[in-house]
């Protein structure tokens, strides 16, 4: 009987501390979504647009596929893609989960194994690109944000930045898999995703580099999006 005291007394604990910290973060992931970074910023009337697109979690930035600054098709190769249109007009990069990435196409297929090691272990990454052949239209999961050259130039180096290179200095394609209805391609990515550092972090802190108002914090979708209403 006492042990089953003490074992009901420790899985009390156990609950009441892991509500308590899931509360915790939420209030944290809310405080640090109000507080902006980069309070100072101005919208350019005329510059460079990029996107910030979300699938209502997980956000990705969209930039041109070709200006005087890049043509991301040096990059990244576009034969590479199941769709070869010669007209591509936007690119977009996510990075995120490796694991979630590759064995969750859809969310009726997400597994508790991944979801738990994405969430509660530091684990490896890799980045989502998408190409399109047409211009995007603002709505409530698109959003438009007008910067400066100087500006795109750092957002430019961030993106570039998180793609793991081989010894070319290539990037490296996983050719395992693509989403439905998607002209995509995942490649391999530098970091660690975790609770701390989510895919809409990684998203947030491509704002916050190049110079635009954003949050300080952004662990989720609506928490990248606050700023840019």
């Amino acid at each position: 009987m006492i042990i089953i005291k003490k074992i009901v007394r420790i899985a009390l604990w156990l609950i009441v501390s892991l509500v308590s910290l899931t509360v915790l973060y939420f209030l944290i992931a809310v405080l640090l979504t109000i507080i902006p970074a980069n309070s100072d910023f101005t919208e350019q009337k005329k510059g460079i647009n990029i996107f910030v697109i979300s699938n209502g979690a997980h956000t990705d930035v969209c930039v041109p596929i070709k200006n005087k600054i890049i043509d991301w098709k040096t990059l990244v190769d576009t034969t590479d893609f199941e769709y070869r249109y010669h007209s591509f007009k936007y690119i977009s990069f996510g990075w995120g989960d490796k694991g979630f990435y590759l064995e969750t196409p859809t969310w009726a297929e997400l597994k508790f194994s991944v979801a738990f090691e994405a969430m509660m272990l530091p684990s490896p990454t890799a980045m989502h690109v998408t190409m399109y052949d047409f211009i995007l239209k603002e709505s409530e999961l698109v959003k438009k944000i007008t910067i400066s050259e100087s500006q795109y130039k750092l957002l430019k180096e961030y993106i570039e930045n998180t793609f793991a290179l081989d010894s070319d200095q290539s990037v490296q394609p996983i050719d395992c898999c693509r989403y439905a209805g998607m002209n995509d391609n995942f490649y391999e990515a530098k970091g660690y995703f975790s609770l701390f550092k989510t895919c809409n972090v990684w998203t947030n802190n491509a704002l916050k580099t190049a110079g635009v108002k954003t949050a300080v914090w952004a662990p989720f979708d609506k928490c990248v999006f606050y700023h840019l209403d």
